[in-house]
C-alpha cells in the first residue's frame, strides 16, 4: 500500500483551498463549519480519517479532536475546508510519541491479514499492517477508551483469523478490556441506507466494559426522498439512453447466469444500498427523478439523455445517505466526492455507538 509524504509540520487552519496538482478544488473562504471548541468535553485522536465522520460525530458529542491523521491528499483538503486542521499524513512515519494525550482513540483503519496470525505472537504479530500503527499508539499513549470501524467482513476475513488477532491482541497484549464486537447497520440509525460495519470498542477499565451496552435501534425508518435534492438537478446526473440500454442488458446477461448483480433503482420510500467506491458503484442506487426539463447534455455523451427520468444520485445525496448535514463543504469534483463518502463512515452509527462508549467511560 503507498501512502503520502508525512506534513512536516503541525497543520494550520486555511481559508483558501489552492490548487497546486492534481484534482480541482473549490476555493472556499471564512471560518470552516465545524472548528474544534476552545475546551471540549473530552479529547480524542481521528486515525485514518478520511474526510471526517468520526471528527463530526464525537464534536457534536461535545469532543475535542487533538491530533488527525489521514495520508490522502484531497480527503485532507476536504477535511480542512470542513474543520479547520489539516491532518497530518502517512501514519507510518509519525512516532507515537508525538500524538497528544488523549481519553479516546477513534480508527476506521484498512482490513488487512495478517501474515503470522494464529500463531500468538502478540503485539509482534500485527507488524507490517495499518493496525500495527493503532496498537504502538494504544500501547504509548494508554486511553481510556478506544474507538474502532471495519467493513463487516472483518468478522470473516482470513477465515476469521484477522479479528481474532485484533482482539487478541487488544486484550491480552495491551490489556485491555473488549466487550464483543457488534455489527450496526446505519439504516437503524436515521439514515436510509443499508450500510452494515463492524464496530469495536474497548476499556481501559473493566468496569467500564462491564458498563457498555451497544446502542438500541431506532424505530423510525427514513426512507430514501429524505435524502433527495429539492430542487432539479442537472443533466449531467441522468443516464445516457446507450448507457442505460448496456446497464440493461448487463444485467440480463446476469440474470440469465442466475446471478443478482446489475443496476438497480431505489423507490423513494426504499432504503439505499450501501455506497461504494468504483465498479458500478453510483449504478445500485439509481433514482427516478422526472423533473428534467432541459435534455441537451452538458458533456458529449454516446446516445441521448433518457426521458424516463433515471439518475444517479449527487454528491451531496451520497452525504446525506451517510448522514453528513448540508452545511459540510464538498470542494471537489463530483469523482473526488463519490470517492469520499464512499469510503466515510456512516455518521449517526458512529455518533450511536460513540454516545454509549462515552456513557460507558464517563466522558463528557
Amino acid at each position: 500500500m503507498m501512502h503520502a509524504p508525512e506534513s512536516a509540520a503541525l497543520p494550520t487552519a486555511s481559508a483558501t483551498l489552492v490548487r497546486r496538482r492534481g484534482p480541482r478544488f473549490r476555493e472556499v473562504d471564512g471560518p470552516p463549519p465545524f472548528p474544534n471548541p476552545e475546551k471540549g468535553a473530552f479529547t480524542f485522536i481521528d486515525l485514518f480519517a478520511g474526510i471526517g465522520g468520526f471528527r463530526h460525530a464525537l464534536g457534536q458529542l461535545g469532543g475535542k479532536c487533538v491530533f488527525t491523521a489521514e495520508w490522502d491528499l484531497a480527503a485532507q483538503k476536504t477535511y480542512e475546508a470542513n474543520f479547520g486542521d489539516k491532518p497530518h499524513g502517512d501514519i507510518t512515519k509519525i512516532a507515537e510519541q508525538d500524538v497528544p494525550d488523549h481519553d479516546v482513540l477513534c480508527a476506521g483503519f484498512p482490513c488487512q491479514a495478517f501474515s503470522i496470525a494464529g500463531k500468538r505472537k502478540g503485539f509482534d504479530e500485527t507488524r507490517g499492517t495499518l493496525f500495527f500503527d493503532v496498537v504502538r499508539i494504544i500501547r504509548e499513549k494508554q486511553p481510556r477508551a478506544v474507538f474502532l470501524e471495519n467493513v463487516k467482513g472483518l468478522a470473516n476475513h482470513d477465515k476469521g483469523r484477522t479479528l481474532a488477532t485484533i482482539l487478541r491482541v487488544l486484550r491480552d497484549d495491551l490489556g485491555y478490556h473488549v466487550p464483543e464486537p457488534r455489527i450496526v447497520n446505519a439504516r437503524d440509525h436515521g439514515v436510509p441506507q443499508n450500510r452494515e460495519r463492524i464496530f469495536i470498542v474497548a476499556f481501559r477499565d473493566a468496569a467500564r466494559a462491564k458498563a457498555f451496552a451497544y446502542p438500541e435501534k431506532q424505530t423510525a425508518r427514513p426512507r430514501l426522498a429524505d435524502v433527495l435534492e429539492t430542487d432539479a438537478v442537472p443533466t449531467r446526473y441522468y443516464l445516457s439512453t446507450r448507457y442505460l440500454a448496456s446497464l440493461r442488458a448487463h444485467k440480463d446477461r446476469h440474470i440469465g447466469k442466475g446471478n443478482g448483480f446489475g443496476y438497480e433503482v431505489i423507490a423513494n420510500d426504499g432504503v439505499a444500498n450501501a455506497i461504494v467506491v468504483g465498479g458500478m458503484g453510483r449504478e445500485r442506487n439509481l433514482v427516478l427523478d422526472t423533473r428534467l426539463q432541459d435534455f441537451t447534455p452538458e458533456t458529449p455523451i454516446r446516445g441521448e439523455v433518457n426521458r424516463e427520468g433515471l439518475r444517479r444520485m449527487t454528491p451531496r445525496e451520497w452525504a446525506r445517505l451517510q448522514g453528513f448535514p448540508d452545511n459540510y463543504r464538498i470542494i471537489c469534483s463530483d469523482a473526488q466526492a463519490y470517492k469520499q463518502f464512499g469510503n466515510s463512515v456512516a455518521v449517526p452509527a458512529v455518533k450511536a455507538v460513540a454516545k454509549q462508549l462515552l456513557k460507558a467511560a464517563k466522558l463528557g
